[in-house]
């Protein structure tokens, strides 16, 4: 149960009733991340914006990997919504259980990563564990596993917006059951 009102899908009018359905029209469905914000639906599409922009934009990344750092981030700072979300995205992608349960349980040695992987995953790990730890000396893996300064933004930008999220959820206690989890666009 959320610690905050929530205004149903079946009960919403005017701009609300607007940003749910452009939210269903771009992904499927609503989901309970983006309904927590039905008391501010301008923030409900800025929030869906910024997702949008960060996981299905342009990037030198694969959504793969974008989904792998959600995963990552999600799953060390104990967010089971998003992480159960981005798991499941991951799998879409993956088609291997055992690698992305290695990826919810953070045993990132165990998920057989490339090179690639493991410095996008070491990179997001440690900017959420300890950001004012990271160095110029943190960015060289990334460059060495041939990513882009773009590619590097990317990559915080995305560990960014999901410690951002990871706090909306768990602060504000969005629900989420197994059927919330399934039929979305990837």
């Amino acid at each position: 149960m959320p610690y905050i009102d929530i205004i149903d899908e079946a009960d919403a009018t005017g701009a609300l009733k607007d940003a749910y359905d452009a939210i269903a029209q771009t992904r499927g469905k609503v989901a309970n991340i983006m309904k927590i914000h039905s008391l501010h639906p301008a923030a409900m599409l800025r929030h869906m914006e910024l997702y949008q922009t960060l996981l299905f934009g342009r990037s030198g990344l694969k959504r793969a990997e974008r989904e792998l750092i959600a995963t990552v981030v999600s799953s060390i700072n104990g967010c089971a919504y998003c992480t159960h979300h981005h798991a499941e995205a991951l799998r879409a992608y993956w088609k291997d259980e055992a690698r992305v349960q290695s990826i919810v349980d953070v045993q990132l040695d165990a998920a057989a990563l490339t090179k690639r992987e493991q410095a996008m995953a070491a990179y997001a790990r440690l900017l959420t564990e300890a950001p004012t730890a990271v160095t110029d000396a943190h960015v060289d893996p990334l460059r060495d596993a041939g990513l882009s300064d773009r590619d590097i933004l990317d990559v915080n930008l995305i560990t960014s917006y999901f410690n951002f999220v990871n706090r909306i959820a768990e602060g504000l206690g969005v629900p989420f059951s197994p059927e919330e989890m399934t039929g979305y666009t990837y």
